[in-house]
């Protein structure tokens, strides 16, 4: 055990270290972006799972690089199918390597299926809402939408398309395949079915992790 990690175990944490691991799983598997430790540690605060007196922030910081070090290691040892990877841009979740070619085939084959009812709704969201973070999707939809815009932008019907200026989250617009695939020379020409769609978008909604 790391000095870290004793003075964590020493502190008065709300939970314990071992309780923390779960939690960092789950953030790693909402996520469609590398995180860095420090957007966990804000979370991790802000959520009470960390005590803002728990350390300062570069020991809280230390700590959860070190954690997640542990957690990719136990996932090489036991062989899994999901690899979790350091680069410069943070920490993600990742097929692994040697699987590539089944999950490549996998995504291929799904290009050419039907659109499932959450990839119609949030297709039909970015389309009349764009330019559109993921965020806000989710929050038009009231669930969790960021399989399904991996999913379209594996089709090539939607792409990353700038920034929002307050969040810095990539904003999401439609392709020129959409409009081929609509038959449309434009979004303008889209039918009328904005009225349908909420009047605003939540702009108040977090993008740290999505």
């Amino acid at each position: 055990m790391s000095e870290r990690e004793e003075n964590y175990m020493d502190s008065n944490s709300p939970v314990s270290q071992d309780a923390l691991y779960p939690v960092l799983e789950a953030i790693l598997m909402a996520s469609d972006r590398p995180i860095e430790a420090n957007e966990l540690v804000h979370v991790l605060v802000q959520t009470g799972y960390i005590s803002e007196e728990n350390g300062d922030n570069e020991d809280n910081i230390e700590l959860i690089n070190q954690m997640l070090d542990k957690l990719s290691q136990s996932y090489d040892h036991e062989k899994r199918g999901f690899e979790l990877h350091h680069s410069l841009q943070g920490w993600q979740l990742m097929s692994a390597q040697e699987f590539e070619q089944v999950v490549a085939k996998f995504i291929t084959d799904g290009q050419t299926s039907r659109l499932s009812q959450a990839a119609l709704e949030s297709l039909a969201i970015i389309a009349y809402k764009q330019p559109i973070t993921r965020a806000q999707v989710s929050a038009i939809r009231g669930v969790n939408s960021d399989g399904v815009i991996r999913s379209l932008t594996v089709r090539g019907l939607i792409r990353e398309q700038g920034e929002d200026e307050q969040t810095r989250a990539s904003l999401l617009v439609t392709t020129g395949l959409f409009l081929d695939k609509m038959n449309i020379q434009g979004i303008e020409e889209l039918p009328s079915l904005a009225p349908f769609l909420p009047q605003s978008i939540p702009t108040d909604v977090s993008d740290d992790v999505a």
